[in-house]
């Protein structure tokens, strides 16, 4: 949600690749967006200030920019609307009375009603109906005491209540402050030059060396240095280095992001399990849990919390961690984790998914997992964010940079991770060596197995023919098939905007058999696995009630041919491996009906990638 990009250089970045690096940041979903920058000195004329701010997309507000234009220090930001509708005057950056500075703000300051009558009683005057505002307001007033910039700016953190990322630029002061708390901030460093960002993805083109601020810090950076401060005191802090590259970033030829990532699942499950597999002893090696071997031996409860996709995946990960861990799992969503009070006590440990390291109710429910005690792990995509600092020990999924806001390739690799976590504590606690083996054997295959079934891709789009369209759609299967029924249900809704449900398909009788009729599709997962039969019986309902059925099958099943109106076949595997194999033809599916309908494929209506607010 919102998208931040920042600059302070000598002044070798143009206007047009600071543009280019925000629209990186459009799949995080918005509804306006804006600049604010200082031109940089010329033989003619001084520093000038350039300020744009426009509704819609990215090329409504580069509409009239000089691309060329040469810049010293600006601030680039994309909103989605919390607090006032879209429109020019909500944009960011806001100012303050004067004109002098400036703030671009992802997150939301619960306190701002109080903030702004207090400043409305000392003068100040405002111009839009954000929480924002208060912050540009709230430093010039604090210069009315301080006097410093970078110390105004350090007095007014100390007011605002609630979640925020934060960059400051003051056109009198040659420096950016960046301040962040509850919402993902990143420095990246340059040759005399540094970038600010929410997300790396958008500074590839520009660097790979990225300071990660933690909560409650703030930066303060001019061209040449960089200072890191925690309240009064200085830090040392370390520099990552991201190895993706800019181009993993681009389509690369394909129509879509989605589309893109779609194709790179095979090899985002390739780099899960890269190195991690050990199939002569049946076991795996988790680098990330090393650590904490002798803690993970005493565990005898994980509690998973994680928010939409994620969840799904947390969902089977604990059919997994039981039947084949041998260890107690529950999963919880994290937006109702945090508010619960899950009897939780010695043995129990809390397991983050997220696919971007920040999502903020996730985030949440770890730290009140650690204010408890417990132990914390994670299962994170992005290396350096916030969760797997927040945790104990984790493991890194590695999928590479996801754009579209619709997860892919990042869900098939936690499912990857999950099937070798559950191996690790399989391991400890009675998994045999032969069963082990035959596991760990058979994931070294799946990622060709699912190039097999990108080559199904021309039978997938004559299929998705027939129901785009269709207005109600039905997702069903049974055990490790339910969690795939949720996440096919949820990106037909994503990415089609068709009115999709999930059901355990046992369930249908007890109340969702009633709206089953001929133009209502039913997409049941029913690979050859222990509940097959069970799964047909429910096949047969439907069918008895004129639904229109699509099956996800197992290769060779020859009786699902005389059952279903339309069958995508899948190869063999183990059925803890199912969902691994029965995902990739729904997001096929999903991709491929929305392209028919002619939808935002990579940024679906109302909805962001990385949910940094609750």
């Amino acid at each position: 949600m919102c998208g931040i990009i920042g600059y302070i250089g000598r002044g070798d970045r143009s206007t047009g690749e600071l543009i280019d690096a925000l629209a990186r940041l459009e799949y995080r979903g918005y509804d306006s967006a804006g600049i604010v920058a200082v031109k940089k000195k010329n033989a003619k004329k001084n520093s000038s200030l350039l300020i744009k701010r426009a509704v819609g997309k990215i090329a409504m507000l580069e509409g009239g920019l000089d691309r060329d234009e040469v810049l010293t220090r600006a601030i680039l930001h994309t909103r989605w609307a919390t607090h006032g509708k879209p429109s020019a005057k909500n944009a960011h950056p806001h100012a303050d009375c004067v004109g002098n500075i400036f703030v671009v703000h992802n997150g939301i300051i619960e306190n701002y009603r109080e903030l702004r009558e207090m400043l409305e009683k000392n003068g100040h005057s405002f111009k839009s109906e954000t929480d924002t505002e208060v912050i540009s307001h709230l430093v010039e007033e604090m210069q009315k005491k301080f006097g410093n910039f970078a110390d105004a700016v350090e007095g007014a953190l100390t007011k605002l209540v609630g979640a925020y990322a934060i960059l400051v630029l003051s056109k009198k002061d040659e420096m950016i402050i960046a301040a962040r708390l509850s919402s993902p901030l990143l420095i990246g460093l340059g040759d005399k030059e540094y970038f600010f960002a929410s997300d790396p993805v958008a500074l590839l083109a520009f660097t790979h060396d990225f300071i990660e601020l933690d909560d409650g810090e703030r930066a303060v950076v001019t061209e040449s240095s960089h200072r890191i401060f925690r309240g009064g005191k200085e830090l040392g802090k370390k520099t990552n280095t991201l190895d993706w590259s800019a181009e993993a970033a681009e389509k690369g030829g394909y129509r879509h992001f989605m589309e893109k990532e779609i194709y790179e699942s095979p090899a985002a499950v390739e780099n899960a399990i890269r190195g991690r597999l050990l199939p002569k002893i049946g076991a795996v090696k988790l680098g990330g849990l090393e650590s904490a071997t002798d803690d993970l031996r005493k565990l005898s409860r994980i509690m998973i919390t994680a928010c939409g996709t994620a969840y799904y995946a947390g969902l089977t990960g604990k059919y997994l961690l039981e039947e084949y861990g041998g260890i107690q799992a529950d999963v919880e969503l994290a937006s109702e984790l945090r508010y619960r009070s899950p009897v939780l006590g010695a043995g129990a440990a809390v397991l983050a998914v997220s696919q971007s390291g920040e999502t903020a109710d996730t985030l949440a429910a770890i730290k009140e997992a650690k204010r408890r005690g417990l132990m914390t792990l994670g299962i994170v995509n992005k290396v350096g964010t916030a969760i797997p600092r927040e945790t104990d020990a984790g493991v890194y999924n590695h999928a590479g940079p996801e754009i579209a806001v619709a997860s892919t390739k990042a869900f098939l690799s936690q499912l990857a991770v999950f099937e070798m976590m559950a191996v690790y504590f399989g391991r400890e606690r009675g998994l045999s060596l032969s069963r082990g083996k035959e596991i760990v054997t058979e994931i070294e295959k799946i990622p060709n197995k699912l190039r097999e079934i990108l080559k199904q891709v021309k039978e997938i789009d004559k299929i998705s023919k027939k129901y785009v369209n269709f207005t109600d759609m039905y997702f069903l299967g049974r055990k490790y098939s339910y969690p795939v029924a949720l996440e096919g249900s949820l990106k037909m809704k994503e990415i089609a905007y068709i009115h999709a449900e999930a059901y355990a398909a046992g369930e249908m009788k007890h109340g969702a058999m009633t709206l089953v009729k001929k133009d209502f599709a039913c997409i049941f997962i029913v690979p050859q696995d222990s509940v097959y039969e069970k799964t047909i019986s429910n096949i047969e309902e439907v069918k008895a009630r004129g639904g229109r059925i699509l099956a996800i099958a197992t290769e060779g099943d020859k009786k699902i041919g005389k059952l279903a109106n339309d069958v995508i076949y899948v190869p063999k595997t183990l059925e803890p491996l199912t969902p691994l194999l029965s995902t990739l033809p729904l997001y096929l599916f999903a991709y491929e009906i929305a392209r028919l309908k002619g939808r935002d494929i990579d940024k679906p209506r109302n909805i962001a990638k990385t949910v940094t607010v609750e």
